[in-house]
């Protein structure tokens, strides 16, 4: 018998049922164990959830500005050592350099001689303006003696007329005689007024003489180079045989104790800079010594390049020798804060020199506030002067997760 002979007498197949009936168990039970998987999973997801929800607002620690006293505020200023008076001096008329009496680096005092330029030219024109001036002198002498030979003249003249008039009325002498007396008088009158005129001649050639004589000596001294006030020599410009011309400097000098610091300060920082305040200095080459002075003067005129604002400061304690153009750096103080609040300019937001937007703590919660600022110190804190109710803390420094709202815990910011 074949095989599907057999199949036909055992009658209709049981197995599909069987293999369907097994898959329809094995799914159910799949689809229980995934919805319990699927439960258990939300449940550790949830827990995750309220976790992350509840260390996402878990209080936090930040540090919070602290009430500051006697806190300097300084402006940084970077400049050189110059002179308040320099001064190139040389002569006034040219001729050869005969004698030098000073060289570079030494101290004179006020009148001191410099130098001298070959004179003998002009002490030979000083010497014939002194003896125009005798001459003028014996003039005025001559003219004095000649007056008064005039006036005596006169004088008898005067008396002869007065005579003979008074005959002629007798008729004692004839009235030719009268007339010519009359005519002599008058004469002597004249002479009076020519040896007065000539008087007058005589002062004007004595003025003209001594002021001769004064322009000849003027241009002697001319020729001999004094110190126009105490000074020391930082450069001579010329040597001994030089023909030099009318002002030609033969020597620069400055000013002694007139030394100041011209700083350079950023207009920024400039604001609050007076005459009168304190200054700290440091020069370049002596690192380790302390200076100390006053701004003396404030440029009237910005650096228009730069935008940097001319500061002269007078020194209290200047070092002995001073090297022009030395590197110099000061520290002006331009207030005294006794007590500040002062937070780092990086956690102000939107700052625009004048205000901005920081982090507060006010009954243990952040809060966002715009407060105003007045002073900037050396290392980059603000000092807050508006905009905080009375018992906010401001933070001081940025911490990740600050938002308004937060619960947060203060610890006091260390004291720079």
């Amino acid at each position: 018998m074949n095989e599907s002979s057999e199949r036909s007498a055992r009658g209709p197949d049981t197995s599909i049922g069987e293999k369907t009936g097994a898959s329809l168990l094995y799914a159910a039970a799949l689809r229980g164990r995934i919805a319990r998987y699927a439960l258990a999973t939300s449940g550790v997801l949830f827990a995750i959830a309220v976790a992350l929800i509840v260390y996402a607002n878990r209080p936090i620690a930040v540090e919070v500005a602290s009430i500051e006293k006697n806190v300097p505020i300084r402006v940084f200023g970077l400049g050189t050592v110059e002179a308040r008076v320099m001064s190139k001096i040389g002569f006034e008329v040219g001729a050869t350099l005969v004698e030098l009496h000073a060289d570079h680096g030494d101290r004179v005092t006020k009148g001191q001689v410099l130098a001298r330029l070959a004179s003998s030219e002009q002490e030979a024109k000083v010497a014939k303006a002194r003896a125009a001036l005798l001459i003028a002198e014996t003039n005025i002498n001559r003219a004095d003696a000649n007056l008064e030979r005039a006036r005596a003249v006169m004088a008898q003249r005067q008396e002869a007329n007065r005579r003979k008039q008074a005959l002629v009325a007798r008729s004692i002498v004839t009235k030719q005689v009268a007339e010519e007396a009359f005519r002599d008088e008058a004469v002597a009158r004249a002479d009076v007024a020519v040896a007065d005129s000539e008087i007058a001649s005589a002062k004007a050639q004595l003025a003209d003489a001594r002021a001769q004589y004064q322009f000849e000596e003027t241009m002697l001294r001319h020729r001999t180079l004094t110190a126009p006030y105490d000074a020391v020599i930082m450069e001579r410009h010329k040597e001994l045989g030089s023909v030099v011309k009318a002002g030609d400097p033969i020597f620069t000098l400055i000013a002694a104790d007139t030394y100041w610091g011209l700083a350079h300060v950023d207009e920024a920082r400039a604001g609050f800079i007076q005459e009168g305040q304190h200054v700290d200095a440091r020069l370049r080459s002596r690192p380790q010594d302390a200076f100390t002075g006053r701004v003396a003067r404030i440029g009237l005129e910005s650096d228009r390049i730069t935008e940097e604002r001319r500061v002269l400061i007078k020194g209290d304690n200047p070092p002995f020798r001073v090297y022009l153009g030395e590197q110099v750096e000061v520290w002006i103080t331009v207030a005294q804060l006794d007590r500040a609040i002062l937070v780092p300019e990086a956690v102000v937001q939107g700052y625009d020199g004048r205000q901005g937007r920081v982090w507060t703590v006010e009954s243990g919660r952040l809060r966002r506030r715009l407060v105003k600022f007045r002073h900037r110190t050396e290392d980059a804190r603000l000092e807050i002067v508006d905009g905080l109710p009375g018992d906010a803390r401001v933070v001081a420094n940025l911490e990740s997760g600050l938002r308004e709202g937060r619960f947060i815990w203060t610890i006091e910011a260390s004291k720079k």
